[in-house]
Formats: C-alpha cells, structure tokens, sequence
C-alpha cells in the first residue's frame, strides 16, 4: 500500500513536469497542422509608437503611389504632377522619388505656393524624352522641368537628373556643328534642364546632374537661394550647357560643388546682388562669368559678388567679366580671392568688346565696370593667351581694379607672357607674376567729368 501511494506521487509529479517541455511541441505541431490545411500564418508585428520628438503630421508622398512607373519609357508625368499637387498641399511633406526607378517626365511646370516645409527627395533618376524628335510638338522647347512660385522648397537627394542632351547638341543649328564653327538654318531651341522662376528660400543639394540640353539650372527673380554639393556634368564641346546661371536674382549662395561643363560652370546674369560663390572645382568648362551684359543696348546692374577658395581647370577661361558694347549700368564690388588656376587659358579677363561675331560695332554707350579685386590668385596658364586681359571700353574705362598676390606661370614653356590692358585703371598691391605695368593711375577724366550712369 505505502509502495502504492509512492508509485502515484511519482506519476503526477512528472506529468506536471514535463508538460512545459511539451507545449513547445505541440505549438510547432500546430503551425505545422495550419499550413498543411492552408490557414495564414501572420509575421505582422504591430508598428511601435512614434517616438516623442517625431512629426506624426508630416508626410511622404511616394510617386510610384500615384500610379509612376519608372521603367524609363512610360510617360511618368501625369503621376508626378498629381504626387506634387497631393504633396504641395501638405504640411512638411516629401515628394519621394524612389531609388532603383528611372522617370520619364515630358516639359512640365510645378507650381506654387505649397506649404512650408516642403521636400522635393531625388533618389532615382529623372529624365526627358530623348531628343528634339521625341519632344511633343506642343511642348515647350526651351524648358523642361520649370517650378514657378514656390517658397521654402528644398530638392535633394542621392539620385541622378539626366538631360539627355546629346541629340539637342548635335543640331545642325550648333556652332561645332557647322564648318569652322558657323551655324546652319534651322530650328535651335534646346531646353533647360531645370528653371526657377519668381521662388524663394530655395535649398538644392546633394543632387547629380548631367547632359543637360542647355542650362543645367537656372534661377530666374529669385531671391535667397542655397546650392551644396552639387555635381554638374556634361562634354566639354556641348554647346551652351552652363551649370548654373542666375539671373535678376539676389542672397545666393554655392558652395562644395563639382561642375564640368560645355560652357561657364557658373553664370551671373544682370540684375543680380549679394553672390558668395565658395570651395567650387571648374573644369574643362568656359570658366565662372559674370555677364555677357549689356546686350541689344540693354541695361544691367550687378554688385557685391565674391568668388573665393575654389579652383578652375583647362578651361578657356577664369574669372571674367564680360559685356556688349552699347550697354549701360554698372558691374561692382566684385571679389575674387583664394583661386587656383590649372592650365586656364584666360585665368583673369574683363572684355568689354564682347561679341559672337566679327560685326559688332564700336559703340560709345558701355556697362561700367568699377571695384574688382584679384587676391591670391595662382597657377598656371595656357600660353596661347596673356595671363591677365583687361580690355575696356573706350569711352567708359574699367576703374578701381586691384591685384594682389597674384602668382600665374605658363603651363608649357618658361617665356612669361605681359598683362594685356586697355582704357583699364587700377593698381597692384604686392609684386605680381607676371608683374602688371599696364594699368592706368588713378581716376580718368571722362568718369569725374562725365555723368556716367550706375545702378
């Protein structure tokens, strides 16, 4: 009987042992039993919180949402503009444009106002119909994406906004095209790639783009416009493809950026105030310009622009200033300092006689040209053109040009070629190599006697 009641005590204690072990089992055995008699089994863990720092409100607005397709030959466009409209009225939205797609968008314009806080986010590619033959008849030609009235957008991202350019270069109509670089009849219009016009409180960084038929961007009545660490590429001989051109536009700022181009890396157009320009690689390009200015008897007015800590390489040009004879207005406060030339055919210019053809006439009107400093510009040159032409008008002559530590030696050869400089009144601060005697002292006559008008 003892041995009995032992026996039994045993027993319930190793059942209710061993159960834990069993349950394990039996709960494996039966998701095994609902996926032999097809149940679903769900791995779908509720999302956590949002943390307390987190905006709940704000939004991405994912384009492929909106019926894009991104295979590169769809028509993308009516997906884009419903996914901006959608997002412009949203409070701190993202227009999301997803990696691993490439878009198809025709000539299209974005327009405002949006809400604050908006994010136009790049992460896959965007491109145009390929060429003049796939660009419907309807659509503008000289424009492909244009944003119009927008305040407070930001454009960034890691993707790739690709022009397509090359059928546009290699229209007949293009100088390289024709015989010793004439043009042939025919249509010319090429488009730019990406155009701001009458916008505000613009950020653009971290963007890639490349090929663009025309202009890569440009800012049209802007005013305070940031630009960070861009990359702009495109053949050194397409026809016209500056990397930025800003025009009536003022408070901008381009800073950390790679352009290599056909034309000007950066452009300054009249109308434009208050530029900092900073840490830019150049090249093979046409260099940084201000101008052309003054063109068809125009006026212009540019002042407070300053170039500094950047270099600029095998280009056919510097820093230059250029305008058209018969102009008005004035070009001043411009300064450039801490750059670095390699192999530059024009390393410092100021051509008041700019023309595109050998049939401008010598006009007495001119944009006058005042306060340009040169500091601590050094490097090399290429030795088919003088280190430094200052040639001004002949009525209204360049004023208050100043040179200092300036440093340029021929990239091939040891024969030092002289400054040219004509009508050009100035003065070197420290010894200049080549050393520039040519500059005219002090003040003409024809400033202090003549009402020479100035913005």
């Amino acid at each position: 009987m003892e041995l009995a009641r032992v026996f039994l005590l045993v027993l319930v204690f190793c059942i209710s042992s061993c159960s834990s072990f069993l349950l394990p089992a039996q709960g494996s055995l039966q998701n095994h039993i609902n996926r032999k008699l097809g149940h679903r089994v769900s791995f779908i863990s509720q999302p956590p919180s949002p943390p307390p720092e987190s905006n709940s409100n704000d939004a991405v607005f994912d384009v492929l949402s909106f019926g894009a397709i991104g295979d590169g030959v769809t028509d993308d466009t009516p997906a884009f503009k419903m996914a901006w409209d959608a997002a412009c009225q949203a409070e701190s939205a993202t227009l999301l444009v997803p990696n691993g797609y490439s878009f198809m968008i025709q000539s299209t314009i974005f327009t405002g106002p949006c809400e604050n806080g908006f994010v136009f986010q790049i992460e896959g590619t965007l491109m145009p119909p390929d060429g003049p033959d796939a660009w419907p008849k309807n659509n503008s030609r000289r424009q492909w994406l244009v944003f119009y009235r927008i305040n407070g957008l930001t454009m960034q991202g890691g993707g790739l906004i690709d022009g397509r350019g090359e059928k546009w270069w290699n229209l007949p109509c293009k100088p390289h095209k024709g015989v010793n670089g004439t043009t042939l009849p025919g249509p010319c219009d090429s488009p730019v790639a990406l155009r701001f016009f009458l916008s505000s409180n613009l950020t653009i960084q971290g963007l890639a783009i490349r090929n663009s038929p025309q202009f890569h961007f440009r800012f049209d009545n802007c005013r305070n416009v940031y630009v960070d660490t861009i990359t702009i590429r495109a053949p050194s001989l397409s026809p016209n493809t500056d990397g930025i051109h800003i025009e009536n536009t003022d408070s901008v700022r381009i800073y950390n950026s790679l352009i290599s181009n056909g034309d000007d890396c950066i452009s300054i157009g009249s109308g434009c105030y208050d530029v900092d320009i900073n840490n830019i690689t150049c090249g093979p390009s046409h260099g940084i310009s201000i101008g052309s200015l003054g063109n068809r008897n125009s006026r212009a007015c540019v002042s407070n622009i300053t170039l500094s800590n950047s270099v600029i390489k095998h280009s056919d040009n510097g820093v230059r200033i250029k305008t058209w004879q018969g102009g008005s207005g004035s070009v001043s406060g411009v300064k450039f300092s801490n750059i670095h030339m390699d192999a530059v055919r024009n390393p410092i210019i100021i051509d008041q006689f700019y023309c595109l053809s050998r049939a401008c006439a010598n006009q007495t009107s001119a944009v006058y040209v005042s306060d340009i400093s040169y500091t601590n510009i050094k490097g090399t040159y290429d030795v088919r053109s003088p280190p430094m032409h200052f040639a001004c008008s002949d009525s209204v002559p360049c004023t208050n040009l100043t040179l200092s530590d300036v440093e340029l030696l021929p990239a091939q050869g040891e024969i030092v070629l002289d400054p040219f400089c004509w009508n050009a009144y100035g003065a070197s601060e420290t010894l200049t190599i080549p050393p520039v005697f040519c500059l005219l002292d002090g003040v003409p006559r024809s400033v202090l006697e003549n009402d020479i008008e100035q913005c």
